[in-house]
């Protein structure tokens, strides 16, 4: 069999994965606090037919030899944790991290989960929670009829209490920050949980020890450029048709041979 369609075949196999995470990455475009992801390639394994360096008579040395690759895979993807955009809502509990760090939340398998989504609301309980439902951790509660909720820079939380008009701090939000960020487990639903890769979390104060700020009625837009998206579509695109006309023209090789032999 032509070894040009097996390699071509990885090609393709290649950037069909590429466009799926293309897609993937427009589909969250308008998703708060999505951190786009980047495909890595690598070749695979060369055939080897003479050695670079191999003896090639008594005082001469082949200066490169023949090595013919057998394809490329995805050895990888990788999240750019690179800031999103902010977007003013001038809601009391919507909170962007203007820098590092991720917010904590209790997930319902008792794992603690991270994520840059700052649209926060009140549960029936009072406590502050994701979209989701997810509490916030450390847990915050807001004393049913507060009117005003302050957030501030640091994360500390005020409400003013209903009936007495004084302003009493109920909580403070932290932020968590990882040695690797790009070996977090995506787990759908804007957060993340810790694996061996991403190190354990490095939990302080918001504007503390490299964390970044919390800003009060704004949210974190997602980072993907769309631009740069479709840029990416194409060229994959393009790649994904080179690997097809390979294909086609190892195709009218064989096709040639079976008819002048």
């Amino acid at each position: 069999m032509n070894a040009a369609l097996w390699v071509a075949k990885t090609g393709l196999a290649a950037q069909d994965k590429a466009l799926a995470v293309v897609s993937n990455n427009l589909a969250n475009v308008s998703t708060n606090g999505f951190k786009k992801d980047r495909v890595v390639f690598q070749d695979l394994l060369y055939q080897v037919e003479r050695a670079p360096g191999g003896a090639n008579g008594d005082d001469a040395q082949l200066p490169s030899g023949i090595q013919i690759g057998t394809g490329v895979k995805i050895s990888g993807t990788r999240k750019v944790f690179s800031n999103g955009s902010m977007q003013v809502t001038g809601q009391a509990l919507d909170v962007a991290i203007n820098g590092r760090g991720f917010f904590q939340i209790q997930r319902p398998d008792g794992i603690v989960g991270y994520t840059r989504d700052g649209q926060f609301q009140v549960n029936s309980d009072g406590a502050v929670v994701t979209a989701e439902g997810y509490l916030l951790e450390p847990q915050i509660n807001i004393p049913a009829g507060s009117s005003v909720i302050t957030i501030g820079k640091d994360g500390s939380v005020s409400a003013v209490e209903q009936g007495t008009g004084l302003s009493t701090v109920v909580g403070n939000i932290t932020l968590a920050d990882f040695a690797n960020p790009e070996g977090l487990l995506a787990m759908g639903g804007n957060n993340y949980v810790e694996t061996e890769a991403s190190g354990p979390p490095n939990i302080g104060t918001p504007s503390e020890i490299g964390l970044g700020s919390l800003e009060q009625g704004a949210v974190e837009n997602s980072n993907v450029s769309s631009v740069e998206e479709l840029v990416n579509m194409i060229t994959t695109q393009r790649a994904y048709e080179m690997n097809s006309k390979v294909i086609s023209a190892a195709d009218q090789m064989l096709s040639y041979l079976n008819q002048q032999l």
